[in-house]
């Protein structure tokens, strides 16, 4: 792949994390946005819109977040959007 396809990549990628995380957890903070625009790994970028598209709060994306590159483990209840309401909990986790 080229250099300029990658940045294009990259860049694509970026905004297609921000978009999801404010799609399905509203407000993101400043913080996370800059932290996005600082990753340069596609493959890191590509869980991370995985992880984002799946969390069931935006929490447990930032703990992915902490986990680096190279990691994917996206499995489990943790992942389970279904089972916080049928717990009770409302988009955010919170109690109904």
């Amino acid at each position: 792949m080229f250099l300029f396809e990658d940045n294009a990549n990259l860049v694509q990628d970026r905004e297609d994390l921000i978009a999801i995380l404010r799609m399905r957890f509203g407000h993101i903070p400043a913080g996370l946005i800059e932290a996005v625009y600082e990753m340069n790994d596609l493959d890191t970028l590509e869980r991370l819109i995985l992880v984002a598209a799946n969390a069931p709060s935006l929490t447990v994306f930032l703990e992915e977040l902490e986990e680096g590159m190279g990691n994917f483990r996206i499995m489990g209840e943790r992942f389970n959007p279904i089972q916080k309401f049928a717990d009770g909990g409302g988009l955010n986790g919170k109690k109904r």
